[in-house]
């Protein structure tokens, strides 16, 4: 089976409504997998596949289990493949929240990414705090999840601002897999582009 047609079976499985309401659907196991991609600590498959369904999945037989778990592991290692490219990381879902942020794939994506973010969260934070807060931002405002927060909550109100801050997260993703991945190579990422 290729690549596309695991990816394809695997989307209309977490996109299926006959799994737990917490388990992420597809565009939001993406965000996911990417994060964990880029964290600095390998997170065993058991614990992020297990985090990623709530709870098990009803699957047909072993088999189908065996083939949705493998198109994971294949889809977070195609992801980090992308990011220690030299291409731009590709988001399955418009950079855009819309009229409707919640119902927007976008939200879902951010919010998947968040959740790989708190599996391992002390992990993320440890080495360079400031730059992961400031390179998470974005993600963290198309997320929804700290509106409440005063400060998130200015940046939701302005759609302007939220929109610009969205559209960066491609390139937010490569700083932020040099930054764990490959901090020898921090410098470089942290000058400005322009003299």
């Amino acid at each position: 089976m290729s690549f596309a047609e695991q990816l394809s079976r695997l989307q209309a499985f977490l996109d299926a409504d006959d799994l737990h309401e917490e388990a992420l659907d597809y565009v939001a196991a993406h965000g996911y997998l990417t994060a964990l991609a880029i964290c600095p600590e390998p997170v065993p498959d058991r614990e992020w596949i297990d985090a990623l369904f709530a709870e098990p999945p009803h699957y047909r037989d072993d088999a189908q289990r065996a083939d949705i778990e493998d198109a994971l592991v294949q889809l977070k290692a195609h992801i980090a493949r992308q990011l220690a490219s030299d291409d731009q990381p590709e988001v399955p879902c418009d950079l855009d929240l819309g009229e409707e942020p919640d119902d927007s794939d976008l939200r879902g994506w951010c919010i998947g990414f968040m959740e790989g973010v708190f599996l391992r969260e002390a992990v993320w934070f440890e080495d360079a705090e400031d730059e992961v807060s400031e390179l998470l931002l974005p993600i963290m405002v198309g997320s929804g999840l700290f509106d409440e927060q005063p400060e998130f909550a200015e940046i939701a109100q302005d759609r302007d601002l939220a929109d610009s801050m969205v559209e960066q997260i491609p390139e937010l993703l490569t700083a932020l897999f040099l930054l764990c991945q490959a901090p020898e190579e921090k410098p470089a990422l942290l000058k400005p582009r322009h003299p």
